[in-house]
This record gives structure tokens, C-alpha cells and sequence, in this order.
């Protein structure tokens, strides 16, 4: 899309995400970590946006998670940054931090290097909240191919950044 600073892709559902949230009356949050910003990056891109983002945290480290969205040091040092727990945990922190109605989380091992056996690059995870929910949160870990090629952090980030937006679809 013309005059935009992402990829088209990313663009196109972003303002798919500010229109279904303007349309269903809906402010969202956002608590990233591999992604940097990017989702808030991507909504901003679209005009109007201000009627749907309150804010956006860009938690890149333990110590700001923990600081900025209040999840618990146990959390981190049991079963790490990238782990469904931790983002459920991001995602309300930033829920209860915000006027929004939603909050997505996201964190993961963008690479080349910090992946594990068990969370190799490519491993983030996703979480979501909705205030006043009965249901429970919902997390989700995925895998994203293309984190050992030459551009692989870019493509896991744009992978995630788009699993991020879907995620703030009504």
C-alpha cells in the first residue's frame, strides 16, 4: 500500500483491525516483546487509529515486564519469558494498566541467536485478554519457520506482528 512505512500485508490488516474495533466500539492494548512495537507501529500506520489503540508496552526486558506490567519474578525464573504464563501475564498487566478492552501479548526468540532446545528460534507466544471475560485467557505457542536464513529475525517478527493483529480482531 502506497504512502505506508510496512509491508503491505501488515498494513492491510491493521486497518482491518482499527475498522472492526472502531465498528464494535473497542480500545485495544498491547504488551510487546519480540516484536518491539511493531503491532503498535502497524496501527498507528492507519489513520483513526486513536479511536482504537490506548497504548501499547513494549516490555523488552524481564526487568520491564515485571515493572512495567507487574508479571511476577517467579513467572519469569519458572518458566521464562517466552512461555504462555508469562504472556497471559503480560496481557493482563496490560489490561489493568490501560482503559482498553482488549490485550494481546507477545513474546518470543526472534534469533539468530538465544533459542534453546526446548524454545529454538522462531518459538513466541501469544496471549489474550478481554476485560470482564468470563471465559479464560487464551494463549497459544507457535512456530515460526524462517529464523535461519538470512532475514529470518525480520520474517519471524512479520509473521508474529500478523498473528498479533489477527488476535485483535473482534
Amino acid at each position: 500500500m502506497p504512502g505506508y512505512l510496512l509491508p503491505d500485508d501488515i498494513t492491510a490488516l491493521a486497518a482491518r483491525v482499527v475498522a472492526e474495533n472502531v465498528a464494535a466500539g473497542r480500545k485495544i492494548a498491547l504488551a510487546e516483546s519480540c516484536t518491539g512495537g511493531l503491532v503498535a507501529g502497524a496501527l498507528t500506520e492507519i489513520a483513526g487509529s486513536s479511536a482504537v489503540l490506548d497504548r501499547g508496552f513494549v516490555s523488552y526486558s524481564n526487568e520491564a515486564k515485571m515493572e512495567m506490567l507487574g508479571v511476577a519474578q517467579d513467572i519469569v525464573e519458572t518458566f521464562g519469558a517466552v512461555s504462555i504464563a508469562c504472556a497471559w501475564s503480560m496481557a493482563k498487566g496490560a489490561l489493568e494498566r490501560s482503559g482498553a478492552d482488549v490485550a494481546v501479548a507477545i513474546s518470543g526468540v526472534a534469533g539468530p541467536g538465544g533459542g534453546t532446545a526446548l524454545k529454538p528460534v522462531g518459538t513466541v507466544v501469544f496471549a489474550r485478554v478481554v476485560r470482564d471475560a468470563t471465559a479464560e485467557p487464551e494463549g497459544e505457542l507457535k512456530f515460526f519457520e524462517g529464523g535461519d536464513g538470512p532475514d529470518g529475525r525480520a520474517e519471524i517478527r512479520r509473521q508474529a506482528t500478523l498473528c498479533a493483529l489477527e488476535l485483535l480482531l473482534p
